[in-house]
C-alpha cells in the first residue's frame, strides 16, 4: 500500500448549533466521545498529528462529523492564512503636542 502522506492533522470542530466542547454536545454518543479521547482530541478547535494508518482511519470513520482531516501542506496553508488574517497593521502614531519652534524652523 502506497501512502501519500505519512502524517495527518486532525482538528476537532464545533457543531453547527454553536455548542462548545466535545463533552457538552447533546446527541454525541459515548462511543464517539471515547473515540475522540483515544485520538487525543480532548478540547474543541485543537489539532493533533497522527500517523496515517488503517486503525486511525477506522476511528475517524466513526467521528467524521466532529473532525477536520488535513494533510500537512493543507494544514500549513490554513495556519498561514489565519496568521495573516490575525496580523496587526502598523500602529498609527498621533502626536497631540503643539509643534515646537525647532520643528518649524
Amino acid at each position: 500500500m502506497v501512502v501519500a502522506a505519512f502524517r495527518i492533522y486532525l482538528t476537532s470542530v464545533m457543531r453547527n448549533d454553536g455548542k462548545i466542547g466535545i463533552w457538552g454536545i447533546p446527541g454525541t454518543r459515548r462511543l464517539h466521545r471515547r473515540t475522540l479521547e483515544a485520538l487525543r482530541l480532548r478540547k474543541c478547535n485543537r489539532t493533533v498529528v497522527r500517523w496515517n494508518t488503517p486503525t486511525v482511519w477506522g476511528m475517524l470513520q466513526q467521528v467524521k462529523r466532529l473532525v477536520v482531516i488535513e494533510a500537512e501542506d493543507m494544514y500549513k496553508a490554513r495556519e498561514e492564512k489565519e496568521a495573516n488574517h490575525r496580523a496587526l497593521r502598523p500602529p498609527l502614531v498621533v502626536n497631540h503636542l503643539p509643534p515646537s519652534s525647532a520643528d518649524s524652523a
